[in-house]
């Protein structure tokens, strides 16, 4: 696909990560781009994805080499989930099992739970998911209701869970719960399920959504469910909201980093079309309602593109505050909309058919505006710098 802003490469892109981006372009196209079309009408991609991307090492790329990883940093993350959207696989779940919760469990694990799990999660072995949302909470994580009552020397695990990515394939869950339910946002704790060692656990359907079809978004349920005491995350209760809250900038820095690379599919894929459709005897690229179109479109996308580069910069260097982060998933989810929006009229009723790919990119679109965090609550952050 034609690079359509022609941008100079970011000051953090180093040789590495050149080579890692040809590597992962190359793959991503072999092994997945080919199937796509037949994961979409059967709202589902199957578990081999998870073990031929590990085998391809393009998984838990930032963890650390003596837990599996590739001893990358977020930078590696970046240009690997970029890879995944530009060649139209937005509904994998990579993103979220690298980049959410394998760092969980590196920064907030134990050395013992660190060696158990991260070298599964690197490989392919385990898919990795994390259940935040319930039925009567959504960005209000205070509000969760699960709870892990101590039980002997381990834990009881309940409550039920939805929404959530990579469940029908996840074997490692990380859940939060109420640890002391009495102690609000003090007393929640990140617990880890292995799924096929854990009575009670069941996974519910496969959620049917207006967009995102393949990927197996979820219900989960937790009943009675037994955990040792080394399934608490780290070695101390009550510290699940803290390690929340800590983890989110990189969270939602992930989502623009998919934004940003579905909005630069949309538009090379609608410059390409109205330079071929034809109407009234000359091309739609001819018309000039659809050059300022596409001129405004290339000029936002571009500033998108500037600003993500600069906040992948600050993470990299520790420096990306919560407000920022917030603005970044705002402004680049918005933005994605108003793009694929203006470009699906680009394409007339071809665009309204589910077989055109900008008519799938504009349904996938609509919930970046909704998950890790919606955007108001993302405005509501960054109201408190004012």
């Amino acid at each position: 696909m034609t690079d359509i802003l022609n941008l100079p490469r970011p000051a953090w892109m180093s040789e590495d990560l050149v080579l890692l981006e040809d590597q992962a372009r190359r793959f991503i196209a072999a092994e997945f781009v080919p199937h796509l079309d037949q994961w979409h009408e059967e709202h589902f991609y199957p578990r081999e994805v998870w073990t031929k991307t590990g085998q391809a090492g393009l998984l838990c790329a930032a963890m650390p080499e003596e837990y599996g990883g590739a001893g990358g940093t977020f930078a590696h993350e970046a240009v690997i989930n970029r890879e995944y959207s530009l060649a139209g696989f937005d509904t994998s779940g990579a993103p979220l099992h690298s980049g959410i919760v394998a760092p969980y469990i590196l920064h907030y694990g134990t050395e013992e739970q660190k060696r158990r799990w991260l070298p599964k999660l690197a490989n392919g072995e385990m898919v990795g998911a994390i259940a935040m949302s319930e039925p009567g909470t959504g960005s209000d994580l205070q509000g969760v209701r699960t709870t892990a009552k101590r039980s002997g020397n381990g834990y009881v695990l309940n409550g039920s869970k939805t929404f959530i990515t990579n469940g029908q394939h996840a074997d490692l869950i990380i859940v939060v719960a109420k640890t002391d339910p009495k102690q609000g946002s003090k007393g929640v704790s990140l617990m880890v399920v292995e799924t096929d060692d854990a009575p009670g656990f069941r996974r519910g359907r496969k959620l049917k959504k207006l967009g995102m079809d393949s990927a197996d978004t979820s219900e989960l349920f937790f009943e009675e469910v037994p955990l040792p005491a080394e399934s608490l995350l780290g070695t101390e209760e009550g510290q699940g909201f803290y390690q929340l809250m800590k983890e989110l900038p990189q969270e939602r820095l992930i989502v623009s980093t998919q934004a940003v690379a579905m909005t630069e599919r949309a538009l090379a894929l609608t410059v390409d079309y109205v330079k071929q459709r034809q109407a009234f005897g000359k091309k739609i690229i001819d018309f000039q309602n659809t050059q300022f179109v596409l001129a405004e479109c290339k000029s936002e996308a571009t500033i998108a593109k500037v600003f993500l580069d600069h906040c992948i910069e600050r993470h990299l260097k520790g420096e990306l505050d919560t407000t920022t982060a917030s603005m970044a998933k705002y402004w680049h989810t918005d933005l994605l909309g108003k793009i694929v929006d203006r470009c699906l009229q680009l394409f007339g009723g071809y665009g309204y058919m589910d077989e055109y790919p900008i008519s799938r990119i504009y349904r996938d679109a609509r919930v970046m505006r909704i998950f890790a965090g919606t955007n108001e609550i993302m405005k509501l952050l960054i109201a408190r710098s004012l």
